[in-house]
């Protein structure tokens, strides 16, 4: 098992553009590797368990991601972590790290899953295949460039929703709104537009909305 937090500078960055998915052999053995986008160590954790419950039979379930450590300062720090999964140390988890590192993407998480059949491949067999795995997942989602975005919600009686909602609609930006005795917007913007934007809100309520950054 590996973890640790990396430095990672503020604009752009590189990670895939969807789930991806790949399937090969290697004498006897059956490897699949899944990617997917990931935001946050939960996010991760949580593609991580789905895989292993779709696989709950399989021999090895290798997991590998690289995601903000802090969903507050996404910019900044990274949590890389890895496991063999009950591989020999270093013959798995690494090599499918290392893929991620390797091709400079983030905000991303690998798991590889094996059946073994019946032949030992070795550590340097299996790293190969672990690395393949990886490589022809993220192959399979595509690479694309994103900006670091942060999440917060809004909170506003029914008087000023309409207001907030056309200020978010106008300004191109996701969100999720949920009515209830109050109306709270879920707002996913990059972070360098979201001082603005909350600025924006303040005023069009003249103080009224609630706003608090969310840490996933």
């Amino acid at each position: 098992m590996t973890d640790g937090d990396t430095g990672d500078g503020p604009g752009t960055y590189r990670t895939v553009a969807g789930r991806g998915q790949a399937e090969f052999e290697v004498r006897g053995s059956e490897f699949i590797g899944y990617v997917s986008p990931a935001e946050t160590v939960a996010d991760a954790e949580a593609f991580i368990e789905a895989v292993e419950s779709e696989h709950p039979d399989a021999t090895h379930n290798v997991p590998s991601y690289r995601v903000p450590a802090d969903p507050s300062k996404v910019d900044v720090l990274l949590r890389e972590w890895c496991s063999d999964d009950g591989e020999p140390a270093g013959s798995s988890g690494k090599p499918a790290l290392n893929v991620l590192v390797q091709r400079d993407i983030r905000n991303v998480v690998a798991v590889v899953t094996r059946y073994y059949g019946g032949t030992n491949l070795g550590v340097g067999g299996l790293a190969r295949a672990y690395s393949r795995a990886v490589k022809d997942a993220v192959d399979d989602a595509g690479i694309v460039e994103e900006r670091p975005h942060e999440r917060f919600s809004a909170v506003v009686t029914y008087d000023d929703s309409g207001t907030v909602r056309g200020i978010l609609e106008s300004a191109g930006t996701e969100f999720e709104a949920d009515y209830d005795e109050q109306v709270s917007f879920a707002v996913r913007v990059p972070v360098e537009e979201a001082a603005g934007l909350r600025d924006r809100l303040r005023s069009a309520t003249s103080g009224r909305v609630e706003l608090s950054k969310k840490r996933a």
